[in-house]
């Protein structure tokens, strides 16, 4: 650490003694965005300077500027100006950034007829008129207290919520849905896992697994999806990765407390490029240095290949890896809460990967998508009775495996302003499973009578079956560009439910709309119906008999509806105010315990391997508002409140508070450049406390010595409520340019104010005083049914602040 410390002050020292004006440069291509043909001749013009360019024949164009961070703004005759903020030139990497410039409707005689030209904080299109938000690759890097992570990040975005009233972990909770209503695709290949310690049959987990450094944009949509994207209920994140350096190698090293990655790009051929990552954690060895009972580690992967085989044909290689370790040693001095994580978290066990290809091939007027790709999940998750890891103390054992082989094709035009896109997706799906789950322990009474017999899960299956879609969108421009309307509609059906194969039964329809009132106000609406296919734990489960006994459940059904308004002051400042409601039916419930799904997936572990039952019905329903000002005069800030409400049936037919009922969400996100490259940013949350069921006492107390915690009260379904949320994070960024080189320096604090979070409460039985075994009520070793324990409730509230101090060197 002193040695560490010493480095960092030595270059603070070396940037202040340096002040040579440093040049980098941008590089990049400009293209169609309906059609994705180069554009020639294309202005660029470098704002508050006189410095410009314009694209070759090929679309692509070349700057070389001094050191800093810019505004780049494209015009062309016939397209709508736009503008890229935040670009950060320095003398080591290469700025790689790509324009896609939307045509005007009409031309006629040299003019263009059209309205609200110039809105470049606009982030609708043509597809999705609303419920969008994006961000850049500058703005996910310098977020603060989000340490390059994708999913940390958009926890900041409006009606983005947290679970288990922490921001520990990445569940992405949107408008009160469960993490696994999203969905997320990189380049147009689906990547069903995004997270390290991912929940199986859930989508959080506690660390991202994107490399930040190939991501040129993120466009998250919570309603009036693209009807070619299936499976999405809450949002689909649509992240567009860059190609790598053209023209040189090239690449990064980033090493901070708690890992180091290194990125490497450069052209394989005069028509191919690549990019390739490759991180290693070591949380593991920061947490035995603090005496924390966990031990996480994992690796990562990454990389892309573009090759293009002509002016007109592009195929593009895609893979993202990671290899994930969870396991446990005993600290140096244990405290009951250590002992409680030792018993109540299973040991685990995983590595996932996904690989594709994309062929795009231009037509007149539009353009083809040939994508190929095959994930991966694998994970071993192991539980025991107690600190000792010995078979006869093991209650969970699973070995499982999810791999998916897909197909997707669409077709898109782009004639007289109509928009046309259609398509059709197929998958080819295996599960395997063997599932040990020691539920409870034999009672017998003091006679020795058997009160209860022992019960046991344990199964092995392994099923195979398709999956296929069929969707088709269409949009268009009305009245000299004042409405935008966009509809599509979809079907999905799959060969292993009983009413999988009926095309009318998961018809999804959809319809949006918005209309610019005048150049600045926009009011914008939509309807539709989404469906999501069963989570494959739940299909592969069996009974006692064999059997897979969940071959009934139905497609989850989401029907949206969504108004709001836009208000743009000009072309960098942004404000957003929308409601929706949201109706779910057909949800998951458990047959055993009568609680929806929707209250699941936030804990280590795999959800689903169970009867289930699709019975439930939901309403999540909200206000948001949000403004956005892109940086001018180095300062830009967001900031984002939302009201939400998520209620969810269980097998009674009620609807009661879910998880995620948050009801009051703020985040605020402010950033400052200073002189001689110094960056300061900071980022504030709040989050109404999430909902939680307290435990059934007697229950609890019979089982806890199994299963290492206690038994939820069901009929008290999340009728307390944890304390408030509140974080305040800071990040302060100084950057050294040389020759071909430059160095970042970054200190990342999370929750700078100390402030107390709590998160659900645990169960447990008192320790004794020298902490060596549970103390009992009458002094006799413990009874396996714990009737002479001394149950305690454990409060669950932290308030660390947590230090991150890194490097970034490029060359």
């Amino acid at each position: 650490m002193n040695k560490f410390l010493f480095f960092f002050s030595s270059f603070l020292i070396i940037g202040f003694s340096s002040f040579s004006q440093k040049e980098g440069r941008i590089i990049g291509n400009i293209q169609d965005k309906n059609t994705l043909e180069a554009l020639m001749g294309v202005n660029l013009l470098v704002e508050e300077t006189s410095l410009g360019t314009t694209t070759d024949d090929t679309g692509r164009f070349n700057l070389i500027l001094p050191v800093g961070t810019y505004s780049i703004t494209a015009s062309f005759l016939g397209y709508r100006t736009s503008t890229l903020y935040s670009i950060e030139v320095t003398s080591g990497n290469d700025r790689i950034i790509n324009f896609e410039m939307e045509p005007e409707s009409e031309v006629l005689e040299g003019v263009i007829i059209s309205f609200n030209r110039n809105a470049s904080a606009k982030t609708t299109d043509m597809v999705t008129p609303l419920s969008v938000q994006q961000l850049t690759s500058q703005e996910i890097k310098s977020n603060p207290g989000g340490n390059f992570d994708v999913s940390k990040v958009v926890q900041t975005l409006p009606g983005v919520g947290l679970s288990n009233g922490v921001g520990e972990r990445n569940d992405i909770i949107i408008r009160g849905g469960a993490p696994n209503e999203n969905v997320y695709y990189l380049d147009g290949i689906e990547i069903p896992v995004l997270n390290h310690f991912q929940t199986q049959g859930s989508s959080g987990g506690a660390q991202g697994i994107l490399n930040v450094s190939f991501i040129e944009s993120l466009k998250l949509t919570t309603s009036a999806f693209d009807s070619k994207y299936n499976d999405a209920l809450a949002s689909t994140f649509v992240i567009k990765q860059r190609n790598g350096n053209p023209d040189r190698f090239s690449g990064n090293v980033r090493v901070s407390l708690t890992e180091t990655a290194l990125t490497l790009e450069g052209p394989l051929s005069p028509k191919t490029t690549f990019l390739s990552s490759v991180r290693k954690s070591y949380l593991g060895l920061l947490f035995n240095i603090v005496d924390l009972p966990i031990r996480p580690d994992f690796y990562d992967f990454q990389y892309k290949v573009n090759h293009e085989f002509n002016d007109k044909t592009t195929l593009t290689a895609i893979g993202l890896g990671a290899i994930d370790d969870f396991s446990f040693a005993k600290t140096k001095e244990s405290t009951p809460e250590d002992i409680y994580i030792l018993r109540s978290t299973p040991y685990i066990n995983q590595w996932t990967y996904t690989m594709g290809f994309n062929l795009n091939r231009k037509i007149e007027n539009g353009f083809m998508n040939f994508a190929l790709s095959r994930n991966m999940f694998h994970t071993t998750i192991d539980k025991f009775e107690n600190e000792q890891r010995i078979e006869q103390n093991r209650t969970l054992l699973v070995n499982s495996d999810e791999i998916e082989n897909k197909f997707r094709f669409d077709y898109n035009k782009f004639v007289n302003g109509w928009r046309f896109s259609s398509g059709l997706d197929a998958q080819y799906v295996g599960y395997f499973g063997d599932v040990f789950n020691k539920i409870s322990n034999e009672l017998k009474n003091e006679d020795g009578t058997v009160i209860s017999p022992a019960r046991t899960i344990s199964f092995n299956s392994q099923i195979n079956f398709f999956k296929y879609g069929m969707f088709a969108q269409i949009a268009k421009r009305f009245y000299n560009e004042r409405l935008l309307i966009s509809g599509g509609i979809r079907t999905d059906m799959n060969s292993f439910t009983n009413t999988g194969n009926n095309p009318l039964k998961n018809l999804s329809p959809r319809l949006s709309a918005s209309y610019s009132l005048n150049e600045r106000w926009n009011i914008n609406g939509s309807l539709g119906t989404y469906y999501k296919v069963p989570i494959y734990t739940s299909l592969g489960y069996k009974d006692d008999n064999g059997d897979f006994i969940n071959r009934d459940l139905e497609y989850t059904r989401s029907t949206h509806y969504v108004l709001g308004t836009e208000f743009l002051p000009n072309r960098s400042l942004r404000f957003t105010f929308e409601g929706y409601f949201k109706q779910y039916s057909d949800y998951p419930i458990s047959e055993s315990t009568g609680v929806s799904q929707a209250n699941q997936g936030t804990q280590f572990g795999s959800v689903g391997s169970e009867r289930i039952l699709s019975i439930g019905d939901g309403q999540t329903y909200g206000l948001e508002f949000f403004v956005q000002q892109k940086m001018t005069d180095r300062l830009f800030y967001v900031a984002s409140y939302s009201y939400v409400v998520s209620k969810f049936s269980g097998a009674d037919g009620i609807l009661k508070p879910s998880s995620w009922d948050n009801r009051h969400l703020f985040s605020a996100t402010l950033g400052y450049q200073f002189n001689n490259n110094w960056d300061l940013g900071l980022k504030y949350r709040f989050a109404g406390g999430n909902p939680y069921t307290p435990f059934d006492m007697p229950a609890s107390q019979q089982n806890y010595l199994l299963l290492g915690q206690g038994v939820l009260d069901v009929d008290l379904l999340n009728q307390n409520r944890l304390l408030n949320y509140n974080q305040l994070d800071l990040r302060v960024d100084k950057k050294f340019n040389f020759n071909k080189t430059s160095l970042a320096v970054y200190l990342d604090v999370q929750n700078l104010l100390i402030q107390k979070s709590e998160s659900n409460p645990d169960y447990t039985f008192q320790r004794n005083a020298d902490n060596t075994a549970f103390q009992t009520t009458d002094g006799q070793p413990i009874q396996m049914d714990g009737s002479n324990a001394i149950p305690i409730i454990l409060d669950n509230k932290s308030g660390h602040p947590l230090p991150t101090l890194g490097i970034v060197f490029e060359f």
